[in-house]
């Protein structure tokens, strides 16, 4: 890392090249087990010391970017976060959009499916939290619970009202093929869809509920079901592997963010939204002739204006 603060255009350069290192936008070959959750790149215990001066500068420039696309007001933006329990999701969520206005931001979290919920179609929940036009929607788990812990735990689907005829063999690859389908339906209708698998390692997972468990003040995080999940971990595993490569397009690529170490976790995430924004070649909007008349106007009347 450099000791000379970088202009935007140096900053998102810097983004692109840094998260593309965690791209994944053709999913057919993806491996999971090449991922290292502990990975830190070329970075160094010298660059995880100045990491935070690093995020700073990152959303420094995401916020610029976020005011730029609410003024313009034509894309939205949609950051898709799944995750195993402890991985990490609510502090990057926390610590990369702290600096962004939150009149243009939105977080959601999805829970288990409310019974109104599951009166509808799985998707419906999550559509309607959809971002308008020059905001940042925020998915904390989402409509990818569907290929995941109801894969894992199958008992669930029967949960959910299907006609019987229609859940087959082939239900998976089916919800595989409509979530590829509602992404590329809303990324040609102006919403760019980035997601994140925050990849954490079983045995930071057990440090990390070990903490919670002996710190008082992080206790309330704690739920006996997330380790009872831990049983589940290769299914878990292989199921996330799965989605990745069935979903991972050039218009709605993953991350797979290593998430071993929190402040190499945040800089990834970072970095890939700023990558993400300064993509739409984003612009203050630019007013007409008229409306250069009427500032002159303005202007005049309030200089005429007495103390």
């Amino acid at each position: 890392m450099s000791d000379t603060k970088p202009d935007l255009a140096g900053i998102v350069k810097m983004s692109r090249e840094f998260a593309n290192r965690h791209r994944v936008d053709k999913g057919a070959k993806f491996k999971l087990g090449k991922c290292d959750p502990a990975d830190t790149g070329h970075l160094d215990d010298e660059d995880k010391r100045r990491a935070q001066e690093a995020l700073a500068i990152g959303r420094e420039a995401l916020a610029q970017l976020q005011d730029k696309l609410y003024a313009q007001d034509r894309w939205s933006v949609l950051l898709v976060f799944q995750a195993m329990d402890a991985a990490g999701k609510d502090g990057v969520i926390k610590h990369v959009m702290s600096g962004v206005n939150p009149q243009g931001c939105e977080v959601h979290s999805f829970k288990a499916p409310t019974t109104e919920e599951l009166d509808h179609d799985y998707l419906w929940r999550c559509a309607k939290r959809l971002p308008e036009r020059g905001r940042i929607g925020i998915f904390n788990r989402s409509y990818y619970e569907e290929v995941l812990v109801v894969k894992v735990h199958q008992g669930i689907l029967a949960a959910q009202k299907l006609p019987p005829s229609l859940v087959t063999k082939r239900v998976w690859d089916e919800r595989y093929e409509d979530i590829r389908g509602f992404e590329r339906y809303l990324s040609r209708n102006g919403t760019v869809v980035r997601k994140f698998f925050l990849h954490v390692s079983r045995a930071e997972q057990k440090e990390r509920f070990l903490e919670r468990i002996h710190e008082p003040e992080k206790n309330w995080k704690f739920s006996a079901a997330d380790v009872r999940e831990r049983a589940y971990w290769k299914d878990y595993m292989a199921a996330y592997e799965t989605m990745i490569r069935e979903t991972a397009t050039p218009h709605s690529p993953w991350y797979v963010v290593p998430a071993d170490n929190k402040w190499y976790t945040r800089l990834v995430v970072a970095a890939a939204v700023v990558d993400a924004l300064a993509s739409l070649d984003l612009h203050y909007p630019v007013i007409d002739a008229k409306q250069r008349v009427e500032l002159a106007a303005a202007r005049k009347s309030l200089l005429a204006e007495k103390k």
